[in-house]
């Protein structure tokens, strides 16, 4: 029997490495040596915080978690490694798995997504985050011309903003308080303002701050008939919807958007597996490394954890090396 070692929040803000033992992969698994995995700071910081809502405890599960919200968990879903054991047509190849942070495991196959040639280990960790953004573009399409404005430029909100900056004619402003943003959004293509300078009149708004003041910018720049786009996950924060003011006039509409379920309209021709394979077939794009921070060591991450959560942060993706 093979160990492995995995990363476990054990109570509010305080996290350790737990060893475990692995069981030869059957038939149709896999096991994984993890190369990098990836930090998704705003989700991870909810579960690290112990905010998971009850009502919310099953739909917020990752793929391979173990525990229960809200301590102990084992939590994370963007793993990049390699397979070092399993079916011939596997063994060798670099994968990407929605598993937790964690150097070895065992996967079903089908579990397993292949990297795209080109595709660097530690910018797949993204792999997750993008699916996010994809998945929010299928629910909103962006037309050509458009003027998109994007509020939150956190991981989801820049992968968000740099896929739309793709559409011909597309004028998108990448909107955050923090003006070291700024640097992010000229590596990605795309402007980027403060809330008081954002142009207003948009065609679509994207919401990703997370915070009620975020959500307000968005209805804010809105124009006639717009569509507002929500992929801000609040946990168990009560949020302030200002649905009085222009809102019922400008006739705007506010759409959620969730990774969980593909988007209706593409629910008919694609699965889940499919738009993963997208999504890492999009980070081919070496614009995507500015969004990557300095990786931590694994043997590191339980003070790291306690540093990147500690408050507001420059991070934008915590990548964490293995080797």
């Amino acid at each position: 029997m093979a160990e492995a070692s995995a990363f476990w929040i054990t109570a509010p803000g305080q996290g350790a490495l737990r060893r475990e033992v692995l069981r030869p992969p059957g038939p149709d698994e896999v096991l994984v040596e993890a190369l990098f995995s990836g930090i998704s700071r705003g989700t991870e910081r909810l579960v690290w915080r112990g905010l998971v809502p009850a009502s919310q405890r099953d739909a917020m599960r990752a793929p391979f978690q173990a525990g229960d919200f809200t301590f102990p968990v084992k939590y994370g879903y963007s793993s990049v490694g390699v397979v070092v054991e399993g079916s011939e047509p596997w063994r060798g190849l670099r994968v990407f798995c929605l598993h937790p942070h964690q150097d070895r495991y065992v996967v079903p196959t089908d579990a397993v997504v292949a990297l795209p040639p080109g595709v660097p280990e530690v910018r797949a960790v993204l792999a997750a985050n993008m699916e996010t953004a994809l998945n929010g573009w299928w629910d909103v399409p962006p037309r050509i011309g458009d003027r998109i404005a994007v509020v939150g430029a956190g991981m989801v909100g820049a992968l968000a903003a740099a896929l739309a900056a793709a559409v011909p004619g597309s004028r998108v402003e990448l909107i955050d308080l923090d003006p070291h943003k700024a640097e992010v959004a000229r590596a990605l293509g795309v402007a980027f303002c403060s809330p008081a300078e954002a142009s207003g009149e948009a065609d679509v708004v994207v919401h990703a701050s997370g915070s009620s003041d975020g959500l307000a910018t968005a209805i804010r720049l809105a124009g006639f008939e717009a569509t507002v786009l929500e992929l801000s996950w609040y946990g168990d924060q009560a949020v302030r919807v200002p649905l009085g003011e222009a809102f019922h006039s400008r006739r705007l509409v506010l759409r959620s958007s969730q990774v969980g379920a593909v988007a209706p309209a593409r629910r008919a021709r694609r699965d889940h597996r499919q738009r993963l394979k997208l999504a890492l077939e999009l980070l081919g794009d070496p614009r995507f490394d500015a969004l990557l921070a300095p990786p931590v060591r694994f043997a590191d991450l339980p003070q790291a954890m306690q540093v990147l959560m500690a408050g507001p942060s420059a991070v934008m993706c915590q990548p964490v090396a293995y080797r």
